[in-house]
Parts: structure tokens; sequence; C-alpha cells
């Protein structure tokens, strides 16, 4: 679904690498993890995959769609939820679903039962004829979350999406991510509660200074020693 090869960008006329020399596949139907220090290059990364930016190097195919070639083909395979997501403040929430419905072409017979399931699961509905301007950070995220998802796209990529999620929120969220891989579709995510991670993840990336420096299962990471945590499993990695 992801086949990133020799990935690299870097910022002040290049005396800061961010990323470098990133090599990644990622499958179908699996929940990938990747993980980091702030500032190891994880947002950059996913900025890169998404279309943001664009990266000095290296080639990036999304589904056989290369984005650098191909970007609106790409976009529409993908959802993606920033780890800050900044909406349209003078929209309702519901002005806002049906406009990210436009962009991304969902039929009238389908857009209403798709808003209503995210309105319901993220416990929206009250509020989805206010404007956004009013919502709280919790509310702004599961509105992003609505939006990004609506057109069903085949690959989900978040940064950081359990950030101002209630409880309940975070666990409808999780089982969405299992079923949609499950379907052979897959979501790539970045996350700092590494307990989410090892619970929920089939294989997670390891990144620190702009570097891939571990990735595979769980069990794979802990080299046989199955009390290993993945919390010691980081900590060793990127302290060394």
């Amino acid at each position: 679904m992801i086949d990133i090869s020799n990935l690299s960008k870097s910022y002040n006329n290049g005396q800061v690498k961010a990323v470098e020399g990133l090599d990644l596949k990622v499958s179908r139907g699996e929940i990938f993890g990747f993980l980091g220090p702030n500032g190891a290059g994880k947002t950059t990364t996913i900025k890169m995959i998404v279309g943001l930016l664009n990266p000095d190097s290296g080639s990036i195919i999304i589904d056989g769609t290369d984005i650098a070639k191909e970007p609106i083909e790409a976009k529409r395979k993908m959802g993606y939820v920033p780890d800050e997501p900044v909406l349209y403040e003078r929209l309702t929430g519901i002005e806002y679903l049906n406009f990210m419905a436009d962009v991304y072409q969902v039929p009238a017979s389908v857009r209403k039962e798709k808003i209503e399931y995210f309105l319901e699961m993220f416990n929206l509905r009250d509020a989805a004829a206010d404007l956004i301007r009013s919502y709280s950070h919790g509310m702004r995220q599961k509105t992003a979350l609505a939006g990004a998802l609506l057109h069903d796209p085949k690959l989900w990529i978040l940064d950081e999406p359990m950030v101002g999620l209630d409880p309940k929120s975070s666990h409808l969220l999780k089982i969405q991510m299992r079923e949609h891989c499950d379907k052979g579709n897959t979501v790539f995510f970045s996350t700092h509660v590494l307990e989410v991670a090892e619970k929920l993840c089939d294989r997670v990336a390891i990144i620190n200074k702009g570097k891939l420096i571990a990735i595979g299962t769980i069990d794979e990471l802990r080299h046989g020693d199955k009390k290993d945590s993945l919390e010691k499993i980081f900590l060793e990695l990127t302290e060394q």
C-alpha cells in the first residue's frame, strides 16, 4: 500500500536533515505504527506521504500511484488527519462534513448515511449545527477524523489520532482501525502512546534523527525476550 524509497528531506539549505534515506514498505491489511521521539522526523515523513511537502529526493508510491507524478489520484486513495487539525471555523460541523464529501465526490446516496454514522460514533450530533469555532479541541479532532474518513479511503494516515479524544471515542476509533484493515485496507499512524501501539499495531517502525532504526512486529523487536515492553525497546533504541 505504501512504498517509500530513499526518501530525504532537509531544512535550512540542507543544514538540518529531517529525514535521511528512508526506505519503508507498508502492506495491505496492516495497522502500522510510526514511532519516534519529538523531532525525529515523523510528521515531516507523513507530510511528504500525503503530498504537503516535497522531498529532496526519493519516491513515494501509494497503492501503485506515484504521488509526485499523480498527486490527485494518490490523494483520493487516502484520508489524512494531522496532529493539529485546522478546520474552517466559520462553517458548522455538518457544513464541513458536506464540504469534505464534495471534495472527495462522495455520492449523495452514500454521504448522508456516512455523515450520520460518524456523528453518532463521535457523539457530535447535538453540535453538528454549531460553528466549528465554538468546538473544543476534542470535538475538532473528531470532526477532522470524520471528514477524512467519509470517502472510505483505502489508506488512513493519522498523526497522533488519539490526542484529545475521550476514552469512548478512542476505543471506537481503534475498533474502526482494526475493521478497516481486516477488509484489506491499511492504517498508518503515529503515536507517543506506546501502550496503544503495542496492543494495536501489526508492525511498527521507529525513526530517530531522521533515520529508520528499527522495524518489525513487537515480537521481532523483542529479539526473543517476551518480557520486554515496547516502551523499554523504544527507550533503549532511541537513547543509543
